[in-house]
């Protein structure tokens, strides 16, 4: 049925061109008329685009400032008043944005046309000449490819990007314009490897910069990201607009935020989730960098919205007792249980292959056997020696049969299987359980069994209750309990990651030990991830285990999904030459379209179906001699491996039989720029792992095309297709010639959890003996059908944590609004309004009957007697009293703010008229007779406004430190809540609801306790100055980061994130200029008096 629509209809590729072919059409029209302009006319066009969309929202935009400027200008404005103009406001800016898109839509062929001509200038001409404006003297005065002479400016084609000089050579082919269209509309577009992403983006950055609201190109690392800022840059420079990286640059930077200010903005994925963070960290309004979030292209949109997307960034800092952990402690004890088990899994083994390897055995031998093998794999399922005794005939398929029998019914009776093991692995879902076996051999080693169970809390506290105690004594041993279970809450989650990180993390596998340090390798990309941690104690357990320094449990500040970050973008697009894989969950999430775009020139590189073999050894035998045959052609060959181990042990192999080879994995990342430069050559091998996938261009030597081109090698199929697909890809580009074979086996990690049952009968029934091969259709089929099985696990587990940071997303966002408002101000009435209200509404709640208990908490809260008699409580309705106590209330803390103000203005006065300071802001203490803060106001405008401005500051001071006092205290508790719900599991619970539960509650608490110490302390707040030494001009206060990190946790143990490669810092190679010489710019000044003044 599916065949016969697709022939109907068309494939969705079909359907997508179809669309795109006029709009390509219209492109190369504007383009004939656009390539005849002359260079001034062709700049021309940029202010013509720009005037355009001025004239387009000038109206709206005029209703904006208006409503903008009556909000700044008018103080004492009601707040039902100034919630109504900030939702007309919102509305404006609505239709602002859809009016500005449906001109850039009308405007796309031409702007585009605009950018191909500049393109096809720069690679024809050395020197491209324009009158001078301003802004090319500018640009001459740092670039050393732009010069002024008279009234002309030249713009050289060659200039430095990346640390070394290019020559621009390149013009958009006509499937890049398609691509563009894709890009501008918000999609994703799957473009082949060389088929030129980044020239592709600039059609679409160039497009959405002209309204001047910012476009964001987000790439994989911060090489990427300084180059192609450089090295693109010029096309749009040249333009007018601007360009800047902010790796560049220090994080909450004057530079850094003039680089988000900028038409175009460079940067990784990383810093920019970060500057969010931290620009919600703020104690001000200059340290924020960052706009709103308009337009963002991601390169490589894969690799950071799905594989990164399991790694959470995080700002952290010291937590109370973060020393204080028991890994070192417990890792002796957890190593002899480990070592126990590995020499019990060893005995089974034997025992298996006594009862098996017997050709007369008997039914009830193998049905013995297959228990004794299915005990092995649940105990070790790494074991060299049962991985390789599976690969027998008939072996895997008894295994499976085994399990199959003992799952029925529940696995009601796995027991049987367990009970002899000290702990079970379940490899597939990552997890490790200690068995009454474990705990009995734990009591042998001197340790209380029961410190590794977790007591039944509820049994306790039900006995509790029926014991005759006083309500102190019940809340004394209440309080004892769940102390206990804390403690041993925790122990048992310390234990349960030390078995982990024994049982199924491997050195020079899962990760590396460099200079006393564990590193996590990327599993995608095979590069070392720097700063990346296991979460929840996992990596404290790894360090514990490979006897390097066990760092301190820190406290989360501020966190944030990649997600949840670049789901706040109003547009988001992204390019891939591997996203076709991933197109649901593209959808799912992110509401982003895939968009297959064509080739420029037809691909011809040969992909081989994959040859199959029984055991790891005659594969790594047959790829070696494949690589004998390959350098005998005179072709370079890439062999790609999945891990650090494998590819050594290539090496050492190759070595053996004298054949030449470089080898690229994370311990030696540094040789690569070296390693990739050589790797095209005639004859040349190449180890490397997933590291020579994404983002490498190998370029072929001199008679390599003819020879048959770059021949990959891959030793093993990867869990993700993608990455597959990312290492065929370095062959067979713009046309060239090329091969692509992959070899498999049995004993790959993938196809032990994932091979299907069907294949290995299949390999049992044709007799495949050692060393003989099987390549067919139908195998590569299977294979790939259980790529899919993990792509769909993987995928549960991005979906599991993105459910949990949704949790916190809709926290954040309430808190992040309110924190926003306190730091500029503007909705700050609004907010301390709905506070007092919200405040008096939960205390009338809570005393409804109880006009005593209410106006004591009236008193405590708010400094004085309760307006209300006690007749008029109990007599009027909950909501009434509400709102006659809040209109009673709200009066009084405005008059307390404008007290408050009246009695600091003649100190702001006295300052300011004698202009005896030498910061922009005055500092005074207020308290409210419990704390004292310091409130920060502006000391020119205080005096314009008389005062006023002060009570707005007090405001803003007492409701941001109240906030982040809070939302600290609130992040610490959700900490501690994610790993100890996951205990729930235990009671056939699932985490997640309790945790959705639980922390909801634990927010409602939180912003209770923020509305009423906020109430309490504008209500009671009063200047406690008895002379004018207690007031003195400041600056603004800066955010401390002496004790914040950044980091990225690995959120489970399979990671997919793409960490980018320690490359050499690009070098920008400016002008250097003397500053008594003439300015470059042609101004005649010297350069000290005109734009060498930037620099001083």
């Amino acid at each position: 049925m599916a065949n016969f629509f697709t022939k109907l209809f068309g494939t969705k590729s079909q359907r997508d061109l179809k669309q795109l072919n006029p709009i390509l059409d219209k492109c190369l029209a504007a383009y004939d008329e656009i390539e005849k302009l002359s260079n001034d006319e062709l700049r021309a066009k940029t202010v013509d685009f720009k005037t355009t969309i001025h004239s387009a929202i000038e109206s709206e935009q005029k209703q904006v400032d208006e409503l903008k400027s009556r909000i700044d200008s008018e103080l004492d404005m009601a707040v039902e008043e100034k919630q109504r103009i900030y939702t007309q406001i919102e509305d404006l800016e609505k239709k602002i944005y859809d009016k500005t898109q449906n001109v850039l839509n009308d405007l796309l062929p031409e702007a585009f046309a605009v950018v191909k001509a500049t393109a096809k200038r720069f690679a024809e001409n050395e020197k491209v000449e324009v009158t001078a404006n301003e802004h090319d003297k500018y640009l001459a005065a740092s670039r050393d490819n732009v010069n002024i002479v008279g009234d002309k400016a030249y713009y050289d084609n060659s200039w430095i990007a990346g640390g070394t000089r290019i020559t621009w050579n390149m013009v958009h082919y006509d499937v890049q314009l398609i691509g563009g269209t894709v890009l501008h509309q918000g999609k994703i577009a799957e473009m082949a490897t060389g088929e030129g992403k980044t020239l592709v983006a600039t059609l679409p950055i160039y497009l959405n910069a002209l309204p001047g609201k910012g476009v964001h190109v987000v790439t994989v690392n911060d090489y990427l990201a300084k180059r192609d800022s450089e090295w693109m840059g010029m096309l749009f420079e040249f333009h007018g607009l601007s360009v800047d990286c902010i790796d560049k640059h220090e994080p909450n930077s004057e530079e850094r935020r003039r680089a988000y200010n900028a038409d175009i903005t460079y940067g990784t994925n990383n810093e920019f989730g970060f500057d969010y963070l931290r620009d919600n960290m703020c104690s001000n309004t200059r340290e924020i960098v960052q706009r709103e979030h308009n337009y963002a292209i991601v390169d490589e949109v894969d690799s950071v919205l799905i594989d990164d997307a399991r790694t959470p960034l995080i700002i952290s800092g010291p937590t109370p007792k973060g020393d204080d952990q028991e890994f070192e402690r417990f890792c002796p004890v957890i190593e002899k249980v480990y070592n126990a088990q590995k020499q019990l899994v060893t005995q089974i083994l034997a025992s298996a292959k006594s009862k098996l390897q017997d050709a007369n055995r008997t039914p009830e031998q193998e049905k013995e056997g297959g228990v004794l093998l299915l005990r092995a794999h649940h105990g070790l399922p790494k074991n060299k020696a049962l991985i390789k005794f599976l690969s027998e005939p008939g072996m895997k398929a008894l295994l499976l049969k085994t399990e199959n029998f003992y799952m029925q019914d529940q696995s009601k009776e796995m027991h049987i299987i367990d009970d002899e093991l000290y702990f079970v692995i379940d490899e597939q879902h990552n997890s490790i359980e200690l068995t009454d076996k474990g705990m009995d051999y734990l009591a042998k080693l001197g340790e209380d069994p029961k410190f590794f169970m977790l007591p039944d809390v509820g049994s306790q506290l039900a006995d509790l209750e029926k014991e005759n105690l006083s309500l102190e004594e019940k809340a004394e041993k209440k309080e004892k309990i769940m102390q206990n279970f804390a403690v041993q809450s925790d122990r048992v989650h310390t234990i349960n990651q030390l078995m982990k990180a024994y049982a199924l993390f491997e050195n020079n596998v899962e990760y590396v030990v460099i200079d006393n340090q564990v590193k996590i390798v990327d599993e995608q990309t095979g590069r070392i991830m720097e700063g990346r941690r296991y979460s929840d104690g996992l990596h404290q357990a790894i360090e514990a285990k490979e006897r390097v320094k066990v760092e301190a449990a820190t406290q989360t500040y501020a966190t944030i999904t990649l997600q949840n970050y670049f789901r706040m973008y109003s547009k988001l697009a992204g390019m891939t030459g591997t996203a076709e894989t991933e197109a649901g969950e593209l959808w799912d999430i992110y509401k982003l379209d895939v968009v297959t775009i064509p080739t420029n020139r037809p691909v011809i590189r040969h992909d081989n179906e994959d040859l199959i073999y029984k055991t790891k050894r005659e594969k790594f035998a047959a790829v070696i001699a494949e690589v004998e045959r390959l350098i005998g052609e005179k072709r370079p060959v890439l062999i790609g491996t999945t891990d650090v181990e494998t590819s050594e042990l290539l090496s050492r192999m190759l070595k053996q039989r004298h054949i030449e080879h470089q080898v690229l994995n994370a311990k030696l990342h540094k040789k690569e720029a070296d390693i990739v430069a050589q790797a095209g050559r005639a004859s040349a091998v190449t180890i490397a792992t997933n590291m020579a996938g994404r983002g490498t261009d190998i370029k072929l030597g001199e008679g390599v095309k003819e020879a048959g081109g770059l021949a990959i090698i891959g030793t093993e199929r990867h869990e993700s297709r993608r990455v597959d697909r990312q290492l065929r890809g370095r062959s067979g580009r713009q046309g060239d010639p090329g091969s692509s074979q992959f070899f498999v086996s049995l004993e790959d990690k993938l196809m032990r959890l994932f091979g299907s049952d069907r294949m290995v009968k299949v390999m049992d029934r044709l007799g495949i003996q050692e060393g003989e091969v099987i390549q067919h259709s139908m195998m590569t089929k299977s294979i790939e059908r259980a790529q899919r099985k993990v792509e769909e696990n993987n995928f549960g587990i991005r979906k599991r944590l993105l459910e949990y940071d949704d949790v916190m997303n809709n926290q954040r966002t309430v808190i992040y609004t309110k924190r926003r408002n306190a730091l500029y101000g503007d909705k700050l009435a609004i907010d301390i309004s709905n506070m007092i209200y919200d405040t008096i509404e939960v205390m009338v709640s809570d005393f409804k009957d109880d006009y005593e208990g209410f106006s004591m908490e009236f008193i405590k809260t708010c400094g004085y007697e309760c307006p209300l008699s006690e007749s008029e409580f109990i007599k009027n309705r909950p909501s009434d009293n509400v709102q006659k106590i809040y209109d009673n209330v709200y009066p009084y803390y405005k008059e307390r703010m404008t007290n408050i103000g009246r009695l600091a203005f003649p100190f702001v006065k006295n300052i300011y008229e004698s202009k005896s300071y030498r910061y922009e802001n005055i500092a005074f203490p207020i308290t409210d007779g419990k704390r004292t803060i310091t409130a920060i106001a502006p000391i020119e405008k205080s005096y314009q406004t008389e005062g006023k401005e002060i009570s707005l500051s007090v405001e803003k001071s007492i409701t941001l430190q109240i906030i982040d006092n809070a939302w600290k205290e609130h992040l610490r508790e959700l900490d501690d809540l994610k790993q100890s719900v996951q205990n729930a599991s235990y009671e056939q619970k699932d985490p997640l609801l309790i945790y959705k539960f639980e922390s909801f509650s634990l927010f409602e608490k939180m912003l209770t306790s923020i509305n009423r110490d906020i109430t309490s302390f504008l209500c009671r707040a009063s200047l406690p100055i008895a002379e004018q030494q207690q007031v003195r001009d400041t600056d603004l206060p800066k955010t401390d980061n002496r004790n914040v990190k950044t980091s990225r946790q690995e959120a489970a143990p399979r990671t997919n994130s793409g960490e980018a490669p320690q490359k050499p810092q690009p070098v920008r190679v400016e002008k250097k200029v003397g500053r008594n010489d003439p300015c470059p710019c042609g101004s005649g000044k010297k350069y000290k008096n005109c734009h060498g003044k930037m620099e001083e």
